[in-house]
């Protein structure tokens, strides 16, 4: 009989304690749809720990269907103009912030480009020169480097822009590549 309350007790703790375990679980999955609900914006998706699709740029999709789109800045767009290595958008940077990639060879004027370090409220706390690496006078990639400082800013968050060089100043010749970054 004894053998038999024992027995007994330990289903009881082991049922007990499955119990417990199973709200335990279910209230955090709760807790967890509920947070992901509310967010905003890329950032605070990611933040609440919200489902992130591995595609690029990365999405992340809520609960309730939203889906946030993380910016990259219009990298996929001038692919077929200029590529960066480094950073990389969304990189966590500090000064001297080294830039690297290729460009070609129109986008440079005497083999160089100028590239600017915006905040995120667009205030300049950077600027450089890029240098050819290679023949400029191309319309193959040629590839680029250039190390620019700054002091830290007071936002978050910014941009590094690389312009393509237009010694016209014909707005028509514009053109920039747009990288988000974060500044550590």
């Amino acid at each position: 009989m004894k053998k038999f309350c024992w027995v007994l007790l330990i289903i009881f703790l082991i049922l007990a304690v499955g119990a417990g375990f199973y709200i335990y679980k279910k209230q955090f999955i709760i807790d967890k749809i509920s947070e992901c609900h509310f967010a905003t914006n890329f950032d605070e998706c990611v933040a609440k720990d919200c489902a992130v699709l591995e595609s690029y740029p990365r999405q992340c999709r809520t609960t309730d269907g939203k889906i946030f789109i993380e910016d990259i800045g219009n990298e996929l767009e001038k692919t077929d103009l200029i590529r960066v290595s480094q950073p990389r958008p969304n990189d966590l940077i500090q000064s001297p912030l080294a830039i690297k990639g290729e460009a070609q060879g129109y986008w440079f004027f005497e083999a160089s480009f100028p590239v600017i370090l915006i905040d995120a409220n667009g205030n300049e706390v950077g600027f450089g020169i890029t240098e050819a690496l290679s023949d400029w006078m191309t319309e193959d990639f040629v590839p680029f480097e250039v190390e620019i400082e700054f002091e830290k800013p007071a936002t978050s968050k910014g941009n590094l822009i690389l312009e393509k060089d237009n010694p016209s100043g014909l707005p028509e010749n514009d053109d920039s590549l747009r990288i988000p970054v974060r500044f550590e």
